[in-house]
């Protein structure tokens, strides 16, 4: 596994942090110049980073292991930095200094430029001499691959699909004819992007007649597809991914579906059909969306793991569903009386009706 060496200096000014000796520090004696040159060579959490590592303290419930803590650097807040052991990298919000901090670690995979000579490409393909084409990779008929694309080993690339400048593609992935994917978004091992939509519709002997799904998937900027995603085509018109949304693995959008800038779709969640999801919106883990209609949610609005939604939602907020687990055979008792809640909401609202009759009857007597 290859690793990163950087000062501690370069990874203030990246995640525009002050560096300060935290209160029990050895180094507190020493200048901003020498704390600045110290190298940093990896991240670690607060329980299991080593000193040249660096740490962040970005929730009170981890404070107890802060001080005993090896990492040379801590991100944290201000006021966490007298019990700091070592230097604090001292930011307004340390979980989102630590995320840009990561960003500099990371070790990409050596995929030179170029097409890999095992690749099989179409005669009117355009590929950008900085795009990289890896091993067995199909690149289809009239296919736009710009500059600094990244296409990993294995990958289908259809007919008509563009990819846009600093787009990644992992090993694996099936993009279908018609789909554009927008600036340095990523594609995860085993997605596929702009399979046919699920549109079928009985003729008069009840056989299924496939309606022929002739839109695409436009993919907007800085875009991230998990593994084993599926987004299908449009119907008609496009299936969209707006700018900076994030998908979890597992996830599936259906036909004509769209979802709005900087939303993020957790781990098996799932869209009927012409559901349009808001700016802002947040989509837990095994979320169901469908309904008799199409649905809309607004923007900003957060689902909770495991809810089902039937119907839109207009109004932000966080909405949720389903039935907490308990005991099996106290489960089994109280669905079976969920059949009976009908007749007893009409129960009581009698016995409401009645106690009014009888007050107003006392009164006028």
């Amino acid at each position: 596994m290859g690793t990163s060496i950087l000062t501690l200096g370069e990874i203030a000014d990246h995640i525009d942090a002050q560096i300060a000796a935290g209160g029990r520090s050895a180094q507190q004696s020493a200048n901003s110049a020498e704390l600045a040159a110290i190298p940093m060579n990896g991240l670690g959490s607060l329980a299991s980073a080593k000193a040249g590592q660096l740490s962040h303290l970005s929730s009170p419930t981890y404070k107890p292991l802060l001080s005993d803590c090896s990492a040379t650097a801590i991100i944290l807040r201000a006021e966490d930095l007298p019990e700091c052991p070592g230097i604090g990298l001292v930011v307004e919000r340390p979980y989102l200094a630590f995320a840009k901090a990561s960003g500099l670690f990371v070790v990409p995979v050596s995929t030179p430029a170029g097409i890999h000579p095992t690749a099989v490409v179409h005669a009117s393909a355009q590929i950008a001499t900085t795009a990289r084409i890896g091993a067995y990779t199909v690149i289809g008929a009239d296919a736009v691959i710009e500059d600094d694309v990244t296409v990993h080993a294995n990958v289908s690339v259809s007919d008509r699909v563009r990819l846009q400048r600093g787009v990644e593609v992992m090993s694996n992935v099936s993009i279908y004819a018609d789909v554009d994917i927008g600036p340095r978004s990523s594609i995860h091992s085993g997605a596929v992007i702009g399979s046919p939509g699920f549109g079928f519709t009985p003729d008069q002997n009840g056989h299924l007649q496939t309606i022929a799904q002739l839109g695409g998937v436009s993919i907007g900027a800085d875009v991230r597809v998990g593994a084993g995603t599926t987004i299908d085509r449009g119907a008609i018109d496009d299936t969209v991914i707006e700018d900076g949304v994030k998908m979890d693995d597992q996830v599936h959008i259906g036909h004509n579906c769209r979802v709005g800038a900087h939303s993020i779709i957790c781990g098996c969640a799932g869209m009927a059909g012409s559901t349009v999801i808001g700016k802002h919106c947040v989509i837990a883990g095994g979320v169901g969306i469908g309904g008799k209609n199409p649905i809309t949610l607004c923007d900003g609005v957060t689902i909770s793991v495991m809810t089902t939604i039937t119907q839109s939602i207009d109004k932000p907020g966080t909405y949720s569903s389903g039935v907490v687990a308990s005991e099996h055979g106290l489960w089994l008792r109280n669905a079976l009386r969920f059949g009976a809640l009908s007749d007893l909401f009409k129960r009581v609202k009698a016995l409401e009706l009645r106690e009014k009759t009888d007050v107003s009857s006392q009164n006028n007597n």
